[in-house]
This record gives structure tokens, C-alpha cells and sequence, in this order.
């Protein structure tokens, strides 16, 4: 999937708004929450999902992310004195200390150590303030616009901030790296040191993975990321997956560390109880035909780019689902495989909820072949007749 559609599909999270309220919604401790379909975005429920809050540790999916597609996972990155002696290190960091680039964002992301997020950023971009920009600028291109990141790891900063929609933005976007959904589906691994013979074991601070202990195991769960400070109160990026759907809580300022974990095991119960997710587009079985001026043929095969699914919820009418193909009669060669020429529209009940993107199946060309002569001489009757009926 592309990281472009991604974008968008994050961007379009209150697009299609929230589920009406119920006498069974969800009664939780959490002064902010938000409970989305993990694939398009789509919110089921929302309680104050735009105050600016304090995010704690659950800013660490953004620096994970960031990682992930800046550093190779062998690059090796050595712990300076800040790093060492940042605030809750879960391990206990030397000065000079060396680790991969893969087991540090495991020692950040199970037992969120705030030292290995120092030592990532500063691997990253050279120091804690410029990774702070580069967090700022992947937010904002992802539609958070109410967030700012002063940190890597989320310790207390009045500059340091964002909102329960913001972060379900970020949860969407990571989820759908493997190399990301795999770290944070992770209960236990082995670190490594590079500079000492030594090796340590992450266990993950998510409860919803252990079926023993306090009992918030729940079926399913395949993330994401736990957060605590005074100020944040329980903070929580849960994910979970059933029978296809997956779904997205963030719970903030919740009144502990365990009730954080109850919040939000009562909105995906709230969530599977009512979704169920309906396949419009099977990108492997669309296909449409685009019409080719100056090309070496007449016409491009065009396909959506990807399935295309939506989370339809109690009460919601599958008839009012409508699908169109928005694409041009005729396009100017030469055409690039996988060049965008229009897109497949959702809509419900006359509004649109979803889309994806359809592109070119195969490569045309410029050249001559005289059936495309022939439709550059029609071009202007079919573009007249296009433009009449739209």
C-alpha cells in the first residue's frame, strides 16, 4: 500500500463521523479516548479526542516509525551520557554503551526505556532537538494538527502535547509498516550489547498480551504502546484483530496505570460489537480501460491500486453504498505503470466516505499506432461528451 494512500486514509479519520450514542456506550475513567477501524480510519467512538493532553511514552510510536525508515536495523548506535542517565532507563545504560538500531527500538518500544529513545534520535538526526522538528513535520503531514513533540520518549514538557485523534493518526500510519506492527507485537526479546559480552530480555508493559497477572488479556490484541507520567495519567495505544477487523483505541489521562488497560478493553469490545467490515473493491478483479492519444497503443488496462474495505456499523444501511470510477475517457501518452489516473469513490448516502487511488496497468509509450491516431481524432467528441454528462 502506499505511503501516499496511507496519508490520505489518516487524514480522512473523522471523515465519515462517529457512531450515533447508544445506552450501551462505554462507561470509562479516561478524560480522553477515541476508538477507529485500523484501515480507513473510520471513528466509532470519540470522548474529547481534540484535547491537547500530555502523551507520555505513547509518543514513542512516532520515534519508532522515524527510525524504522531513516536507520537500517544493524545500524549500531552507542549511548552518550544523556541517554545513560535519562529518566526512568529501565536498563541500566554506560556511557559508551552499543546496541543495534533493531534491539534499541525493541528496548524503547516493550519497556519503554527513555534512554534508547534519547540514544535513537540523537542516531537519527544528531541531537534531541532536530528529531524533535523531524517529528513535528511526519505529524503534520499525517493530518496531526494539534500536536507538538518536544521529546522522543514523552517525559514531561509544557511544548510536549497532543490529542487522542492526533494519535490515532500516528497508531494508523505505523501499523502498516511489518517491520513496526512486529516490533510492537513483541512480548518478550533478547537484546544485545555490541560492546560487552551481554544481553538483556524486553518484556512488554502491555497487559492486554498476558493472560496471567492482573487479567487485561484480550483476545486478539496486536499492540501497541503503553504511557505513564504524573501529569499524562495512564496513557494507551491498543490494537486488536478479529475475524479481519482491526480496530484502534487510544486511551489518555486515565486515572492509573491499570485502569488504562480496562478503558480500553471496554471500547474494542465496544468496537467488535459493531463493526463488521464489507469489501467493495477487490483490486485483483477491477478492471477498466482508458483510452490513449499519441501512443504506441489505444488504450491502458487501469486498476484500484488497492483493496478497498469499509467498516460498516449497526443500523447503517448497505444499500446506501455507492461505488464510481472517476477516471478520464482519454489520456496523452506516454503512460507510466502505476501512474495515477483517477480513483474509485465510496460514498454513503450521498457523501463521500473512502476512495482509492486507480492506476495504469502497464507502461504506453509515446509513439504511433493508428488506432491511437484514430482516437486522438475522436479526442475532442469524447471529451465534449464526458464534460455533457458530468
Amino acid at each position: 500500500m502506499g505511503k501516499f494512500f496511507l496519508t490520505m486514509l489518516i487524514v480522512m479519520v473523522s471523515t465519515f463521523g462517529t457512531v450515533s450514542a447508544a445506552v450501551d456506550e462505554p462507561i470509562i475513567s479516561a478524560d480522553s479516548a477515541i476508538l477507529v477501524e485500523a484501515s480507513t480510519g473510520r471513528v466509532i467512538y470519540e470522548k474529547n479526542a481534540d484535547v491537547q493532553r500530555p502523551p507520555a511514552s505513547i509518543t514513542k510510536m512516532l520515534t519508532s516509525i522515524i527510525c524504522l525508515e531513516w536507520l537500517d536495523p544493524d545500524t549500531p548506535i552507542t549511548i552518550d551520557q544523556s541517554a545513560a542517565y535519562a529518566e526512568d532507563c529501565t536498563f541500566a545504560w554506560t556511557p559508551g554503551d552499543s546496541m543495534s538500531m533493531r534491539d534499541l527500538n525493541y528496548a524503547m518500544m516493550l519497556v519503554s526505556d527513555n534512554g534508547a529513545a534519547i540514544a535513537i534520535a540523537q542516531a537519527v538526526a544528531g541531537n534531541v532537538p532536530d528529531f524533535a522538528a523531524m517529528m513535528n513535520e511526519k505529524a503534520y503531514e499525517l493530518g496531526c494538527y494539534d500536536s507538538n513533540f518536544a521529546n522522543p520518549n514523552g517525559l514531561p514538557n509544557p511544548n510536549h502535547y497532543s490529542t487522542a485523534r492526533d494519535m490515532a493518526r500516528i497508531a494508523m500510519y505505523c501499523m502498516q509498516d511489518s517491520r513496526f506492527r512486529e516490533v510492537v507485537g513483541t512480548k518478550v526479546e533478547t537484546i544485545h550489547w555490541l560492546n560487552v559480552d551481554k544481553k538483556d530480555l524486553a518484556e512488554s508493559t502491555n497487559e492486554l498480551f498476558y493472560k496471567d497477572g492482573q487479567g487485561y488479556w484480550y483476545e486478539g490484541a496486536t499492540g501497541i504502546k503503553t504511557g505513564w507520567t504524573q501529569a499524562a495519567g495512564g496513557c494507551l495505544a491498543a490494537s486488536a484483530k478479529r475475524n479481519g477487523t482491526e480496530l484502534i483505541a487510544i486511551v489518555m489521562h486515565s486515572a492509573d496505570h491499570n485502569t488504562r488497560f480496562e478503558d480500553a478493553r471496554k471500547l474494542l469490545d465496544y468496537g467488535f460489537d459493531r463493526v463488521k467490515i464489507k469489501q467493495i473493491i477487490n483490486r485483483d478483479r477491477v478492471e477498466k480501460v482508458v483510452l490513449v492519444e499519441d501512443g504506441r497503443s489505444a488504450m491502458v488496462h487501469v486498476g484500484p491500486r488497492d483493496d478497498l474495505n469499509f467498516p460498516l456499523l449497526d443500523g447503517e444501511d448497505i444499500s446506501k453504498l455507492r461505488l464510481s470510477y472517476e477516471l478520464p475517457k482519454v489520456v496523452q501518452a506516454s503512460v507510466r505503470k502505476d501512474q495515477v489516473l483517477g480513483e474509485a469513490v465510496l460514498t454513503y448516502d450521498g457523501k463521500k466516505v473512502a476512495s482509492v487511488p486507480l492506476i495504469a496497468r502497464e507502461n504506453v509509450p509515446r509513439g504511433f499506432s493508428v488506432s491511437s491516431m484514430l482516437v486522438g481524432m475522436m479526442s475532442p467528441i469524447l471529451t465534449a461528451a464526458q464534460n455533457f454528462f458530468v
